[in-house]
């Protein structure tokens, strides 16, 4: 059966999975949403057996209904390769009787490759089936993963360009480094003057900037975006919720029809929504278990039924959830409301004028599947220490926020279902905070012999993305203000009007 996309704040217009992807961003300034969430057609003990791009397949070919089968294993086979550096793409490790589905074994050692892997060819292959000609612009705010994942995937992929903007001073300078020094013509990195908050809100500033639109297609450019905000970001991550259940159904650790916990730590949003959509395909998940940082928003929202940015923005170890506009809180918040794009609209009309919105009572009995707390800066670091000490097994800092969070939700329910803890970061990309987690001693060093201790302390190899980064030269030595943005865009695409 064919799925259709809408916008969040308009459901009278359809497009297809390919246009939804070529898009972003609806031009109203929602999101696109599926007009249904399909059934799993395979048994999970189908699904027990086979590989991951296998699983890759099952799902999201019932999501890109206009993707042909060919195509689909294509952009499939090119993503899910030896940019990972484990053949399973992500492991399951088991550590005081919880499992980390590790996400973090691809180019540039974050969750957001498993789903920056495949985008770029959803998104070529998506230009030719709608006979588009222009180039693509990709634009991007990031908090810290996600920039580096997409000009990862981008850079050089012909027909498309990619611009970065990430907060200057909010980001770790592993995930600062891996930017800057990212090669590639066709990649434009820049930090700003302010949060990922600001990042994110000049970005969509400039995706609904109807005059720039205009210039940009007379140019022979337009749009699009790499966010989590993008279908073809939020559908690949569907998929590793799918085969951390199977890959446990096939190693005997649950019984068929079991159900599991998933904790997720959550900044934008879009990982624990893409579990949500994975629960309501059809894979017997229990509670949704929403970890925040010092950023509480969103725990906030799940005890209240209010949602508040009004609030000092917090610069903690876990810099990939330091946001206070989740956006895609938004596509929970318009299923719960009914899939009433009207209603969505006033609560986002509410947070762009007020700072917040209250959902209804109906609404928030809706949210039962979701539980959600917040670990502060002490508990992260910790967890990091305690779970190093009693295993060996080191989490990063936003890792280590989820894992904190999962010992507060067993001492609250006395819940003891089996549960998958989303590993979203390599504690690589984090030495520092990690590193001084474990010992303060650890202060004293440089950041690459951080790195080097860390690969001793865990008995784990360097990875590859950061090897690369030890003497790679800066190449975007790019800052500007917020209100230059714009500016700064034209300037790169050449655009002089």
């Amino acid at each position: 059966m064919e799925v259709l996309y809408s916008s969040t704040r308009n459901g009278e217009k359809k497009v297809t999975a390919s246009q939804a992807i070529l898009q972003g961003l609806s031009e109203d300034g929602g999101l696109f949403v599926p007009d249904h969430i399909p059934a799993l057609e395979c048994s999970m003990k189908e699904l027990a057996g086979k590989t991951y791009q296998e699983i890759a397949y099952q799902v999201m070919k019932l999501f890109l209904t206009d993707f042909t089968e060919e195509e689909l294993k294509n952009c499939i086979d090119r993503a899910y390769d030896s940019k990972f550096d484990t053949e399973v793409i992500a492991p399951l490790v088991e550590a005081e009787g919880t499992y980390y589905l590790e996400l973090f074994h691809g180019a540039t050692i974050a969750f957001k490759d498993m789903a920056l892997s495949i985008l770029p060819h959803l998104m070529i292959t998506s230009a030719k089936k709608n006979h588009v000609d222009n180039e693509i612009v990709i634009l991007t705010a990031t908090s810290g993963d996600t920039g580096k994942a997409a000009l990862a995937g981008f850079a050089g992929v012909e027909g498309t360009k990619i611009i970065v903007f990430y907060p200057k001073n909010g980001v770790s300078p592993i995930q600062e480094k891996q930017m800057v020094t990212q090669k590639g013509d066709n990649t434009f990195v820049v930090g700003i003057h302010g949060n990922f908050d600001d990042a994110q809100t000049g970005v969509k500033q400039l995706f609904n900037d109807r005059e720039l639109a205009q210039q940009m297609a007379d140019a022979g450019l337009q749009f699009s975006s790499a966010n989590s905000i993008n279908i073809g970001r939020l559908v690949p991550q569907v998929v590793y919720y799918v085969y951390a259940y199977a890959k446990l159904l096939d190693e005997g650790k649950i019984a068929d029809g079991e159900p599991i916990n998933v904790v997720v730590p959550t900044g934008n949003f879009g990982n624990i929504l893409a579990a949500y959509y994975a629960k309501n395909m059809g894979v017997p998940i229990n509670r949704l278990i929403c970890a925040s940082n010092e950023n509480k928003v969103l725990y906030d929202f799940f005890v209240s039924g209010k949602y508040d940015r009004n609030r000092e923005f917090m610069l903690t170890s876990s810099p990939s959830m330091d946001i206070l506009i989740s956006s895609n809180l938004e596509r929970l918040i318009y299923r719960i409301a009914g899939n009433d794009a009207g209603k969505n609209a006033e609560f986002m009309a509410a947070l762009s004028r007020d700072g917040s919105y209250q959902i209804t009572e109906e609404m928030k009995e809706k949210l039962d599947d979701f539980y959600g707390n917040y670990a502060s800066e002490e508990e992260t670091a910790q967890r990091i220490k305690s779970m190093y000490e009693n295993t060996g097994y080191v989490l990063d800092t936003h890792t280590a926020v989820a894992s904190a969070v999962y010992q507060k939700y067993t001492a609250d329910t006395g819940d003891q279902t089996k549960t998958v803890i989303a590993s979203t970061a390599s504690p690589f990309k984090f030495t520092r905070s990690v590193m001084n987690a474990i010992d303060p001693k650890y202060n004293e060093m440089s950041d690459f012999e951080l790195v080097d201790e860390l690969s001793k302390i865990a008995n784990v190899e360097v990875p590859g993305a950061i090897e690369e980064i030890r003497t790679a030269p800066v190449l975007h030595d790019n800052v500007c203000d917020k209100a230059e943005m714009k500016a700064v865009v034209k300037r790169f695409l050449g655009i002089h009007a």
